[in-house]
């Protein structure tokens, strides 16, 4: 039988659960420094701290601050640069989980693959 988790405020490690849909976890850093576009899944944060710079297509940008939720559905063209103290939620489906990990284990030059091979493309 599955449990469901349950993440107190403050307990560690912070909160990191994938299921079948989606998943959700407790995240510090930025994204990847490239305009992308997710074309099969959903993806959205939840700022705790600090602040986040969203980048969208045409030149759009958005910062946002503490209690602020920010949703890309599925064809939106962003990427995102947080503050050195920024703490936020992503939640996220097990494709784009996969696909982060994998970004994570491939040199520069094989990254277009990478996303492709994930639903998804690198813009830049």
């Amino acid at each position: 039988m599955r449990e469901p988790i349950i993440a107190r405020a403050g307990e560690q490690p912070p909160l990191a659960a994938m299921g079948r849909v989606f998943g959700m976890g407790e995240w510090m850093g930025s994204g990847p420094p490239q305009l992308h576009v997710h074309h099969e899944d959903d993806e959205a944060w939840h700022v705790l701290e600090g602040e986040v710079e969203f980048r969208f297509a045409e030149g759009r940008r958005e910062v946002v601050g503490p209690g602020t939720t920010v949703f890309a559905p599925a064809g939106v063209a962003h990427t995102y640069l947080a503050t050195d103290d920024a703490r936020y939620l992503i939640m996220l489906t097990p494709r784009l989980g996969a696909l982060i990990d994998e970004l994570h284990q491939v040199a520069r030059k094989d990254l277009a693959a990478v996303y492709r091979k994930y639903e998804s493309e690198l813009l830049e």
